[in-house]
């Protein structure tokens, strides 16, 4: 496998990843019969964001690299606030017991 084809399947995997996650959402959302975003959304999101961002750099595309930096770190907050408030919540659960 020669290097340019290493890095389209890195961008197309990326892409899969980043376009998988609205199937998750969407999938998610008819099984709870409301729309709802589940965690694999973020984790799928970081993924691809990642993934593109790579091949983006590879790329030197500084509109696609922006937009992809921008984009994780909304992501890789979103699954900080959901780890804090799980833990908020697990520490509620303890003070109950």
């Amino acid at each position: 496998m020669g290097r340019e084809t290493l890095w389209l399947a890195v961008g197309f995997v990326g892409q899969l990843a980043f376009t998988g996650r609205f199937v998750l959402q969407w999938l998610y959302s008819e099984y709870k019969k409301r729309s709802m975003i589940p965690v694999g959304f973020w984790y799928l999101s970081i993924v691809g964001s990642a993934l593109l961002l790579a091949y983006a750099i590879y790329r030197e595309d500084p509109v696609f690299i922006v937009g992809q930096s921008f984009g994780f770190i909304v992501y890789l907050r979103n699954l900080q606030l959901i780890a804090k408030h799980r833990e908020q919540e697990s520490h509620e659960l303890e003070k109950k017991d």
